[in-house]
């Protein structure tokens, strides 16, 4: 009997030794982190912000001139890599729950949640690792990934790095405190099939004008 509490001490705290670094990858957690994510300024489509506004919290001073994203046609997508301060060109995409699509409505800048939780390569359980979110306009599902992203010169945004809490594995994971507000930038949201509609009457009509 002593033999078996040895081995599964043992075991345990092999466990524990190897329990990979996660995180909740969720950015509206109430009094813990609220993060809206945005479009890119359609007076400023170039101009890229980061931090919170006065609706975030903690609640941050930023002003953004786009909406905030909305629907299936765009990515959101956690980076990382094992420690504090990591250099950006250290990230790599999490794995876990790690991308999801946005909400819609007044849920919009957040993206959807779920109760697995992201893993950080290469972290351990109770460290601390470095994190950027990242988010892409998906084309319809086409761009799968940021590299693909930037390949395709896709509008797109990233956080600011943050250091995370002390990561979870065995023990619940923390949430993505530190986080805050980004925008997209490039040339602006793919209309909406009805604005493409609203576009076509027009010319159309302008073509009837033009013939009388």
């Amino acid at each position: 009997m002593k033999k078996l509490i040895l081995a599964g001490c043992v075991l345990t705290c092999a466990l524990s030794v190897f329990a990979q670094g996660t995180i909740v990858f969720n950015n509206h957690v109430v009094n813990s982190v609220v993060a809206w994510v945005y479009g890119p300024d359609p007076a400023n489509p170039g101009l890229a912000q980061q931090g919170n506004d006065a609706s975030g919290f903690p609640a941050g001073s930023v002003v953004y001139g786009g909406p905030r994203l909305s629907g299936a046609g765009f990515t959101a997508q956690l980076w990382g890599a094992p420690g504090a301060n990591a250099a950006l060109s250290s990230l790599v995409a999490c794995t876990g729950y790690s991308s999801a699509g946005f909400r819609t409505g007044n849920a919009a800048g957040l993206w959807t949640t779920s109760t697995d939780a992201a893993v950080v390569p290469g972290a351990a359980e109770g460290s601390v690792a470095t994190l950027q979110v990242r988010a892409w306009d998906n084309q319809g599902g086409a761009i799968t990934t940021w590299d693909q992203a930037v390949a395709a010169g896709a509008v797109r945004g990233e956080s600011a790095l943050f250091n995370s809490p002390n990561l979870g594995g065995l023990s619940p994971a923390p949430n993505l405190v530190g986080l805050t507000s980004f925008n997209l930038v490039g040339g602006g949201i793919t209309p909406e099939p009805t604005t493409f509609a609203l576009m076509g009457l027009g010319a159309a009509a302008l073509l009837i004008f033009r013939r009388k």
